[in-house]
């Protein structure tokens, strides 16, 4: 199926399409190839895109659509669209759908937009936002030590901490070993004491003001925290940084599509209510509402 979606993606591209062929089937109902380009192509701009890139959401909707018109098949055999109750619903879904749909017509934005400058614009402007701070992938050996630990057990924990510090030194350790044979921490003793990356502002005060004076590959002495001691490891480290403009342009297009796209709307609708005032008649409104409760 995976294959068969990505050859559809392809094929919605091109300019002679193949022959409608059948893409999914439930029972004796289908859905044709031809079904689904046409209904990327209705798609906003970076959603079709998004679509394109990740096959599995295309096969999750191929396989919604079908079983939608299996209920609708089982609805329609037992003339549910007869009922009063469901036909003044479809009246309204009737409206409501032709409503929204022009509007979305009203408000389309340009294929060709944003351009660009709108991007470079866009950018420049989001630049602060975009700032990835300083981070670290850190790996660490936890030793247990409670806040209400008595003298002996804190003592039996400083002692560990210390012996264990005293191993990570030697020449030629091997911290991720250490750390599976000695932390105490379940989740990350099975990777070799890794925790990850974390952001300077994810690391607690006491750890954090020690981390710039490790280098790659360096540990650090015991740490005491209010749960007990950590002897941190830096793996990695990535300055601060913001990405390049390539490197969010997709995500700035569908933002400033988004944007446009509500802009153009409540334009729309602005110019709309002008032409044509809006009353309401406040009194025949209480009426409905009924006499106010005491």
């Amino acid at each position: 199926m995976k294959n068969i979606i990505i050859t559809l993606i392809a094929a919605a591209t091109a300019a002679h399409a193949e022959p409608a062929s059948t893409l999914g089937k439930i029972g004796d109902i289908e859905i044709k190839t031809d079904e689904i380009r046409e209904a990327l192509a209705g798609l906003e701009a970076g959603q079709d895109a998004a679509l394109a890139k990740d096959p599995a959401a295309l096969g999750q909707y191929v396989r919604a659509l079908l079983i939608q018109r299996l209920v609708l098949k089982e609805a329609l055999a037992k003339k549910w669209d007869q009922e009063p109750e469901v036909v003044a619903k479809l009246v309204r879904a009737r409206e409501s759908a032709l409503t929204e749909s022009f509007l979305e017509s009203a408000a389309k934005v340009p294929a060709d937009f944003p351009t660009p400058s709108d991007l470079q614009a866009a950018y420049d402007a989001a630049k602060p936002s975009l700032l990835v701070p300083k981070s670290f992938r850190l790996a660490q050996i936890y030793i247990a030590q409670p806040a209400d630990a008595d003298k002996a057990a804190a003592d039996k924990a400083k002692a560990k901490a210390d012996a264990v510090a005293k191993k990570v030194k030697e020449k030629n350790a091997d911290f991720a070993a250490i750390a599976a044979a000695e932390s105490e921490e379940a989740a990350s003793k099975t990777k070799g004491g890794e925790i990850g990356w974390l952001a300077e502002a994810q690391i607690q005060p006491e750890i954090r003001e020690r981390l710039p004076k490790l280098a790659a590959g360096t540990t650090s002495e015991p740490v005491k925290l209010a749960d007990g001691w950590h002897i941190l490891k830096v793996l990695e480290t990535k300055d601060a940084h913001t990405p390049s403009l390539e490197l969010v342009k997709d995500q700035l297009a569908v933002q400033l599509r988004a944007e446009r796209g509500r802009l153009n709307r409540q334009e729309f609708l602005a110019k709309l209510l002008k032409e044509n005032p809006l009353a309401i008649n406040e009194i025949e409104l209480a009426k409905v509402l009924g006499p106010a409760k005491p």
